[in-house]
């Protein structure tokens, strides 16, 4: 089935770093939990689970669907618990996909990410937090510091 583009929340960023060091930074739960979630399990290979804790409410589940290194990433998407009851902006474990492309751009990297099968409703809301991660994932890919995620609470 073929998903019109204006169905996709889609966002880009240019990384200052190759696309071998930005991919580690989707596949390496260690790498994950500098740029997004607490915690992270994730198993890098079709089949794999993957599982970002952002906090105790926002925990992402799916898996892993497609992996090309170091070019692409594609993962089934959804949220546990309560975020996944909540009303009309619902997204189940698995029931949506997030694709990520990385491409060479000068001596950085082009990410792109696609979040598709999202409900209308709840586009707004992924594109939104789509596109704090992928400022942090920037500067975290590039070697600095993001300082601590917004979604989690202070200690």
């Amino acid at each position: 089935m073929a998903v019109r583009q204006d169905e996709a929340v889609e966002r880009e960023v240019r990384v200052a770093a190759r696309p071998e060091t930005v991919f580690a930074f989707l596949v390496d739960p260690e790498k994950q939990v500098l740029w997004m979630g607490r915690r992270a399990e994730l198993d890098a290979r079709p089949g794999g689970i993957y599982r970002v804790e952002i906090n105790d409410e926002a925990v992402a589940r799916g898996e892993f669907v497609e992996i090309v290194p170091p070019s692409k990433v594609l993962v089934s998407f959804g949220w546990e618990g309560q975020e996944a009851g909540r009303g009309e902006h619902g997204v189940p474990p698995g029931s949506s996909r997030v694709e990520v492309t990385l491409e060479p751009d000068g001596d950085g990297t082009l990410v792109r990410l696609r979040h598709y099968d999202l409900p209308e409703q709840a586009r707004d809301m992924h594109g939104q937090g789509w596109e704090l991660y992928l400022g942090r994932l920037a500067i975290a890919a590039s070697g600095g510091d993001p300082g601590p995620d917004p979604n989690q609470p202070a200690d």
